[in-house]
């Protein structure tokens, strides 16, 4: 033999376009577990912030109901009357409770109520006098 001899070996074209589609595969396989993984990682996430918005909304409710009983409370007769005597204040004799007029915009006359419908009279009102009461003129 003259030498060395150089040996040539041609490439399998299926050897490249395997390895190719090795090489694709295992992209689309890792792509798809991140994929999985990140959405995973989302589900725990908004997991979390369902339950901080469910004990917020659980404080809320809470909270709105003591708010109703302490309304409840403030609004009572009872304690409204109790407050008013501290005050000094009494209730009025019936000789000096009025009934309230309504007067309707734009017009002279006198609102009456009557069967569930505000209308206005030209004429006012007239009330039975009260014993110690200034007539309203």
């Amino acid at each position: 033999m003259k030498g060395r001899q150089r040996l040539h070996r041609e490439q399998d074209p299926r050897l490249r376009r395997t390895l190719a589609l090795a090489l694709a595969g295992a992209l689309v396989l890792v792509v798809g577990g991140l994929s999985v993984v990140g959405l995973r990682v989302q589900q725990v996430h908004l997991g979390y912030r369902l339950d901080a918005l469910r004990a917020e909304r659980q404080r809320v409710e809470t909270l709105i109901r003591q708010l109703e009983v302490e309304v409840a409370t403030l609004r009572s007769p009872g304690r409204i009357e109790g407050r008013a005597r501290k005050l000094g204040l009494v209730a009025p004799a019936p000789h000096q409770v009025r009934l309230a007029r309504e007067y309707v915009p734009g017009s002279a006359g006198v609102a009456a109520v009557g069967s569930g419908r505000i209308t206005a009279s030209a004429a006012p009102l007239e009330l039975p006098p009260r014993p110690g009461w200034p007539q309203a003129r």
